[in-house]
């Protein structure tokens, strides 16, 4: 059998792993496997998989395009045809769609192609709410809800997918709901039911929708002894640990940085995936790291805090926090995401989202774990 995938990233970042694990597994079963992609560089091990969608050049004009026009999953015609031409002749029998959304794929032209081979299996893995609205990918901090009736002019354009200038979400979302709709031998893969619950409400109510849980490598994210606090000093201190891809107020940054000030003299926030330009502006007691897509270094940083905590107050899995729980790690989560759901099968702690009560939990939590992790 035959299966192509298609995701922005390959073999990095939370959708880019998942995408390889699930490529690794198939294979195993005797498939043929292929993961079309979008941006960013490819693992060396991961290489065999990958087939890539278009160049860094068309992904930087597909989103200079959708800065000034906010056409996310609209731009990108050239490439994408000519990567059609190809999965034409690779001919796969299951597309499995994953991430549309990261400059790099025309969603038109692709579902039309969908459509032009009704006897092909689709399954297509929901991340976020992209899918079903006219700009965002989430949207519960705000409460919007018009992406159940109809997205008219989005809030959030200035989030990502960023708009400059237009704010297109009442067309965006007329012609996702004409190019999505139809497809006759697709299923939605939600990692949680808390997204399945809003696809359900959403314009692709009629597709069959089945809850899988993300899974990690356990196999690499486990106990792993580590010198990471003598590297960075930290070797008397409780480790507060937050990672993430990209780092902003949705993420929770702005909390751990009211939550630094609250802490004391023996605590330091590690956050793990930010860019220089944030680094630069933490306190004192913030160990600002940049992002990496090495597995053996998280799981090393994850076995080396006391407790992670999730911030982010819109969350459809969590795949850092099952990463660091797999590692021994403790975890906090906010309740009223899709983390608290999750938590519910691993025993996290769910708290409110209320900076005292957090730090209250992460005490009792870190007062039975100093001084357990691994070291070399």
């Amino acid at each position: 059998m035959r299966i192509l995938m298609i995701n922005s990233v390959c073999g990095i970042r939370s959708t880019g792993r998942i995408c390889t694990d699930l490529a690794q597994a198939l294979e195993n079963e005797g498939c043929e496997v292929r993961i079309a992609w979008g941006r960013e560089a490819v693992p060396e091990p991961f290489q065999k998989y990958a087939v890539r969608i278009g160049s860094d050049r068309s992904v930087y004009l597909d989103a200079l395009q959708t800065r000034i026009f906010d056409s996310a999953g609209l731009n990108s015609r050239s490439v994408t045809k000519r990567f059609l031409r190809w999965a034409d002749e690779y001919d796969p029998d299951v597309l499995w769609l994953h991430n549309l959304h990261g400059y790099y794929i025309n969603v038109e032209l692709l579902f039309a192609w969908i459509k032009s081979r009704p006897r092909l299996q689709v399954r297509w893995t929901l991340h976020d709410c992209w899918a079903f609205t006219g700009h965002c990918c989430h949207f519960s901090v705000i409460r919007c809800s018009l992406w159940k009736t109809h997205c008219a002019d989005c809030p959030q354009k200035k989030s990502y997918p960023v708009s400059i200038l237009a704010n297109r979400a009442k067309r965006n979302y007329d012609r996702k709901r004409i190019a999505f709709c139809g497809v006759t031998n697709m299923t939605l893969i939600t990692p949680s039911q808390w997204l399945a619950d809003l696809v359900k409400q959403s314009f692709l109510r009629d597709y069959p929708v089945v809850v899988q849980y993300n899974t990690v490598d356990q196999t690499v994210f486990k106990p792993t002894p580590s010198n990471f606090r003598q590297r960075h000093g930290l070797q008397n201190q409780k480790i507060i640990l937050g990672v993430a891809s990209t780092w902003d107020e949705k993420k929770g940054l702005d909390a751990f940085i009211k939550l630094a000030g609250m802490l004391e003299n023996s605590d330091s926030i590690v956050l793990v995936g930010l860019s220089q330009k944030q680094i630069r502006k933490l306190p004192g007691n913030i160990l600002g790291l940049p992002r990496t897509n090495s597995m053996t270094e998280l799981a090393e940083i994850y076995s080396a805090a006391d407790v992670y905590v999730s911030l982010s107050r819109e969350e459809s899995f969590g795949m850092t926090t099952l990463e660091a729980a797999s590692c021994g790690t403790p975890v906090i989560v906010l309740k009223g995401t899709a983390c608290e759901e999750v938590g519910q099968r691993y025993g996290w702690a769910a708290v409110e989202y209320d900076l005292p009560k957090i730090l209250s939990r992460i005490r009792d939590l870190t007062d039975h774990r100093q001084g357990a992790e691994p070291e070399c």
